[in-house]
């Protein structure tokens, strides 16, 4: 594994932010289209995630999750993804969480 400096770590715009909204967009198989509340200072953000396979809307409305921000964005379904949830690589995407609720909008570090 390549080590980076620790000065490219603080680059990394890394939040908690509460999930408003799961939708499927028309033409998807596995990406939902995800409305995260990163809170006041940054508003609502769009992420798209492959992770229909293994959560529902249900089980994913109103969960905090821990997001990465300032990624370039990239453009699906005709719409500006604006970020990425974070997950552990496992059989099923593990959604890392805080252990205990935070402000939306918290900054990991």
């Amino acid at each position: 594994m390549d080590a980076i400096l620790f000065s490219d770590f603080k680059k990394l715009d890394i939040r908690v932010g509460t999930i408003l909204e799961v939708t499927l967009p028309e033409g998807s198989e596995k990406l939902y289209r995800i409305v995260v509340d990163c809170g006041e200072e940054l508003g609502r953000r769009i992420i798209f995630s492959g992770i229909k396979n293994y959560y529902t809307p249900e089980e994913l409305i109103g969960k905090q999750i821990v997001v990465l921000l300032n990624l370039q964005p990239r453009s699906f379904f005709g719409e500006e993804g604006q970020g990425m949830l974070l997950a552990a690589d496992d059989e099923k995407p593990v959604l890392l969480t805080p252990q205990t609720p935070a402000k939306n909008g918290a900054k990991v570090r």
